[in-house]
């Protein structure tokens, strides 16, 4: 990869990986309602399954994900779909010290696996493999864009699930809680909005 375009590839992964959007929403409240150390497993989950999906459709699955328009809308309604439900999941959510038996952060499998249904992550990885990976080095072009996503997600998804438990000591009332956990669960419906409108 030209190092000319690495502070392009920089610029984006900071852009896309640090914005709201359902990861860092997700993250913030499960820092918030169930602290930074029991979130640990979703934040490794989503700073690794990104990049893993970026490396995948880059060398694999980017050219069938770009023609096929019903695979393309399939995944972006049925993700959809889901991040609604998780919006109404973390809406209603209890919070630290939440007697509900189903109260849980989320598992490293599956933050890894929500972002093969999460489209902002598609969006994300068709544009980034699109633009930075070179067909005369596909392998070594796509470990750069997933090396350089990775790192930055890493951080990124630490940064989002300390915020959320730095503002835990100021939700210590449920009625706070309760509009924090709508705050968050507002955004992830924003980030839907804005994914369904192009």
């Amino acid at each position: 990869m030209p190092l000319e375009t690495l502070p392009a590839l920089t610029a984006l992964a900071i852009a896309t990986l640090f914005t709201p959007g359902p990861n860092n929403a997700m993250l913030a409240a499960s820092g918030a309602n169930f602290g930074f150390r029991r979130t640990i497993p979703h934040l490794l989950g989503v700073a690794a399954g990104f990049p893993l999906m970026l490396l995948i459709v880059g060398l694999v699955l980017g050219g069938l994900f770009q023609t096929s328009a019903i695979l393309r809308e399939t995944l972006r309604w049925g993700g959809a779909l889901l991040l609604l439900w998780i919006a109404w999941k973390i809406a209603n959510s209890g919070g630290i010290g939440s007697k509900s038996a189903d109260a849980r952060p989320m598992h490293f499998v599956e933050a890894v696996g929500f972002q093969w249904i999460n489209p902002k992550a598609w969006s994300m990885a068709v544009a980034a493999t699109s633009q930075f990976i070179l067909p005369s080095a596909p392998f070594t072009t796509a470990i750069v864009v997933t090396a350089t996503f990775l790192t930055l997600g890493l951080g990124s998804a630490a940064t989002w699930t300390y915020a959320g438990q730095a503002i835990a000591r100021w939700l210590t009332s449920a009625k706070r809680l309760r509009i924090f956990n709508l705050i968050m669960a507002g955004l992830i419906v924003l980030s839907i909005v804005e994914i369904l409108r192009h």
